[in-house]
């Protein structure tokens, strides 16, 4: 950590400041449940009391070094990162002070101070709050790797890695709560306390915002806060039950009496705009082309229309493709394979094709590969959304095959799905555009039936942000792999 020097400078604590909740106790239950499991989820939360008890008498500083011991002995160092980075950042941003951000954004050099281990913060702080340094404490790791549970540093030790920081100039400014237990903000040349009061003149499009968060990982949706800990728990045995029932139910019954039954189990579709009517005599299907909120999509999309349309799909688990009621087309990002494979699905009737490859949680919409362009101009967009209220249906890092279970086991989950009118010809490749402008247009549509954003980001870029992997998986078989060669040589057979 090198020394600064600055004339613009700000310090600020990350609890209750930057973030408006001052405890830490739910971000260590996410590293608990992501890291490790139900378990010590559990656990973490029975100490709670003890935590809040030892605050009461003025040993807060033991009670956060319990939570660190219960949330993280035992845990290797990478899942730890891995949560820090795939998990923590969407809660994180969820929880901002937009004032003190403002406050803080002003300035030229900015450092955040943190009762967490730093491993936490720092991935989220410096790139989404834009920050300089991060202090906060450091995990201590054995030599091969896994968290002992101990913390190196306590609040005097970060108070006096901060006055380090700052020999020769002291801060600008420091922000801090009015009960906060670090001692080196007496450095700071003015100090600031909550509430934080912006320019009145500023609008909010001149102000810089954080960076968002594009991509997020694990299961849970709310931040568990005790009381939503204790209602997860209390939860979980009625919720594996009901996802058994559901999938029970949407394998065995005819898909068209499906919507039917749907409601009287909590679930409910909403369905807008004017689903097209199955088209006979014709040699080829309609491509729904949707956005991809979860593997649920194709399958919605079938039970809305009250008849099994394929799915093409690429990295779905075997379990999934055993479950789902609909035929799936398992793809092998082999191009010239897989377009073969859509045109040989279309000649017999309608798809469903969700190009952007992989699924995105939040209101953003991945790039659109241009291959559905090439392959028919019969294109009909579908806007997907779904909302659930305690366990997200997809995973980057976790297991696949549990989706479908988590899906299900929500208590009422929503789906809602808008049918925009099929292309116009002029908007297809058949009036000369070419694939890339095709799959743009389309994408640009969907994000604005939704109100979302579009972004050039794609699979792998997720991948490498919430797994650190490209996301390829292996899934050709042997004749794929045939067909891939043959293709790869065959300019030099001609």
């Amino acid at each position: 950590m090198q020394k600064m020097v600055m004339e613009n400078s700000i310090v600020s604590e990350f609890e209750g400041i930057l973030l408006k909740d001052s405890d830490p106790f739910s971000y260590f239950m996410l590293v608990a449940f992501e890291a490790s499991g139900l378990i010590r989820f559990a656990l973490l939360l029975l100490c709670w009391p003890v935590i809040r008890f030892l605050d009461a008498l003025g040993m807060g500083d033991a009670g956060l070094k319990l939570m660190v011991f219960v949330a993280t002995a035992g845990l290797r160092v990478l899942e730890i990162e891995s949560v820090s980075r795939a998990v923590l950042p969407k809660f994180f941003m969820d929880d901002i002070d937009m004032e003190a951000w403002r406050v803080f954004s002003r300035y030229d050099k900015r450092v955040v101070v943190t009762k967490m281990p730093r491993i936490m913060v720092e991935r989220f702080v410096k790139e989404h709050l834009r920050a300089d340094e991060v202090v906060g404490s450091e995990l201590v790791v054995n030599r091969f790797g896994f968290a002992t549970g101990l913390v190196d540093g306590d609040i005097g030790f970060i108070s006096s890695k901060v006055a380090k920081l700052f020999v020769d100039d002291k801060p600008s400014l420091g922000l801090r709560r009015a009960t906060s237990s670090f001692h080196f903000f007496s450095i700071c040349k003015e100090q600031m306390h909550p509430p934080f009061i912006t320019d009145e003149n500023c609008h909010d499009h001149q102000l810089p915002r954080p960076l968002p968060v594009i991509f997020h990982d694990g299961r849970l949706v709310m931040r568990p806060t005790p009381l939503t800990a204790l209602l997860i728990l209390s939860w979980m045995p009625l919720g594996i039950v009901l996802a058994t029932i559901r999938i029970i139910i949407g394998v065995m019954l005819p898909m068209r009496i499906i919507p039917y039954v749907t409601p009287l189990f909590g679930g409910k579709i909403i369905v807008k705009g004017k689903p097209p009517s199955p088209i006979s005599g014709s040699n080829s299907g309609v491509l729904f082309v949707c956005t991809h909120r979860t593997l649920m999509d194709p399958v919605v999309l079938s039970t809305v229309l009250m008849r099994k349309i394929p799915a093409v799909t690429y990295s779905i688990s075997r379990l999934s493709e055993i479950l789902s009621p609909i035929p799936t087309v398992r793809l092998t990002r082999i191009r010239e394979v897989d377009a073969q494979k859509i045109k040989q699905e279309l000649s017999k009737g309608d798809l469903v094709v969700c190009p952007e490859g992989t699924t995105c949680r939040e209101p953003f919409l991945l790039r659109f590969s241009g291959l559905f362009a090439e392959l028919t101009d019969r294109i009909v967009p579908v806007a997907m959304n779904y909302r659930v209220g305690f366990f997200h249906a997809t995973t980057a890092g976790g297991w696949k095959a549990l989706d479908p279970i988590f899906f299900f086991m929500n208590p009422r989950p929503v789906y809602e799905v808008t049918f925009l009118n099929q292309l116009p010809a002029e908007a297809t490749c058949s009036s000369g555009k070419s694939p890339h402008d095709v799959a743009n247009y389309v994408q640009r549509i969907l994000a604005a039936t939704l109100g979302f954003e579009c972004t050039n980001f794609t699979r792998k870029d997720k991948y490498r942000v919430l797994a650190g992997n490209d996301g390829t998986v292996s899934c050709t078989s042997l004749v794929d792999k045939v067909k891939k060669v043959v293709s790869t040589f065959k300019p030099f057979l001609q």
